[in-house]
């Protein structure tokens, strides 16, 4: 391959001529962490920061473990440590990592983690996460131990520009970055938080909007808890036109194809809306033979074997489809519901939890189609339930909304490590920092 003037080609790939490759061993110390006994371990004390504590790059507590134990001052992480996953039974979770901040300094770190520590942390940091270091650790590890060891890291090598000034300039640009994304993470998070209460409010008639009341607000009791006593509780099958499940295309002799007919599996009915990436295809001579699992816009599909209870409203436009036998599809045709409104209905964690309790099956937990049909809705008037599903649909447009933007502030970083920590792209000082592009 052509190198470009002003650029050499390195054993981590090409780089600006004035930038260097480096050994981690040279720029700093890998450490291993701590070796202790359940009898160490205490309600409180030390902190033992483990894989655990790792979450998106960043430090995490929802799962902390704590110590009463003398433990050498080396290893007492600082604030700039990098916290690494070096040993873990998931092959993927090894080189995850995190930087140490001032919130768990003084506190320690387990045996299958290790620190690096460096005077160029910041920069070192970004690096941890790029494609040069990751296919250095997966070219580390061993064919059937998940681990890298501290021989491993301080060999790995990373480009290094020139200056301090040009290091800075690039972790504080890709810094800045994910602090764009982990305020996008805390806005969804606190908007899904908001959209819980509205749906607990709203779906149990605990609130009711303007014009949908007259008189005391009476209630009676319900599997799902107390309703207004104006709403009809209606069984799903009351509501829907054959309610039923898909099939599996093999079964009757039809291939995969790789492209034709949509077909989904229950794993492109996710928590959070319709997932096509696990989605596959037939021909359209095995979508004919299996009608009864053809799905279209309108519909509701529920999971309704292994997690359960999930469930998706195609929207308008959605072209024709398929199903497997995991997933039950609801046609909602009563002139008198709302789909939407069914959909929020059962999106309710009340009802997921209901459908859990009602499972059979130890190995691979499922509910029956008849349970499905049987399912009761509570039924305000058309006009109250379209007006709580446009509150509801409006909240999950904009949470869509900000998950798009996301996902776009995620592959724009994804990008700049890509330029920056390759010097592809440099950070130069002229009066002040500005991207310079040097390949066009």
């Amino acid at each position: 391959m052509e190198v470009k003037p002003g650029y050499k080609q390195t054993e981590v790939g090409v780089i600006p001529e004035d930038w260097s490759v480096k050994r981690l061993g040279e720029m700093g110390e890998a450490l291993i962490g701590l070796t202790y006994s359940p009898a160490n371990v205490q309600p409180d004390g030390l902190l033992v920061l483990r894989s655990s504590n790792i979450a998106d790059e960043r430090l995490s507590f929802e799962d902390n473990v704590f110590v009463k134990m003398e433990v050498p001052d080396k290893i007492i992480v600082r604030e700039g440590d990098i916290l690494i996953c070096v040993r873990n039974g998931s092959r993927d979770l090894i080189g995850k990592c995190a930087k140490i901040d001032k919130r768990v300094e003084g506190m320690t770190f387990g045996a299958f983690m290790a620190v690096f520590r460096t005077d160029f942390h910041d920069f070192v940091f970004h690096q941890f996460q790029s494609d040069i270091v990751e296919r250095q650790i997966h070219a580390h590890l061993g064919a059937t131990i998940n681990q890298i060891t501290n021989a491993s890291l301080n060999s790995f090598r990373i480009p290094l520009p020139p200056t301090k000034a040009e290091q800075e300039a690039i972790a504080k640009a890709l810094s800045d970055a994910g602090a764009l994304i982990e305020s996008l993470e805390q806005l969804i998070a606190k908007k899904r938080q908001i959209k819980q209460g509205a749906m607990h409010e709203l779906l149990t008639g605990k609130k009711r909007l303007p014009g949908f009341i007259q008189g005391e607000q009476s209630y009676r009791p319900t599997k799902f808890g107390m309703m207004p006593i104006d709403w009809k509780s209606t069984p799903l099958q009351q509501i829907s036109v054959f309610i039923t499940k898909g099939s599996t295309p093999t079964t009757y002799g039809f291939a995969w194809q790789p492209e034709g007919v949509l077909f989904l599996s229950s794993e492109c009915v996710s928590e959070h809306g319709l997932d096509l990436s696990q989605s596959m295809f037939i021909s359209g001579e095995a979508h004919q033979v299996l009608r009864r699992s053809e799905v279209r816009a309108g519909d509701i599909l529920m999971t309704i074997t292994g997690n359960v209870g999930r469930v998706v409203h195609l929207q308008e436009g959605f072209g024709e489809a398929n199903i497997n036998q995991h997933i039950a599809r609801i046609r909602i045709v009563h002139e008198e519901v709302a789909a939407p409104f069914v959909l929020h209905i059962l999106s309710q964690p009340v009802v997921r939890r209901y459908y859990n309790l009602i499972t059979t099956g130890q190995a691979y937990p499922q509910i029956s189609l008849t349970q499905v049909r049987e399912t009761e809705v509570p039924m305000p008037s058309l006009a109250e339930q379209a007006a709580i599903a446009t509150i509801l649909t409006d909240m999950d447009a904009e949470i869509a909304a900000l998950e798009k933007k996301l996902a776009k502030a995620r592959q724009i970083k994804q990008g700049m490590m890509q330029e920056l920590l390759t010097g592809r792209t440099r950070l130069i000082e002229n009066g002040k920092w500005r991207m310079e592009n040097d390949l066009g």
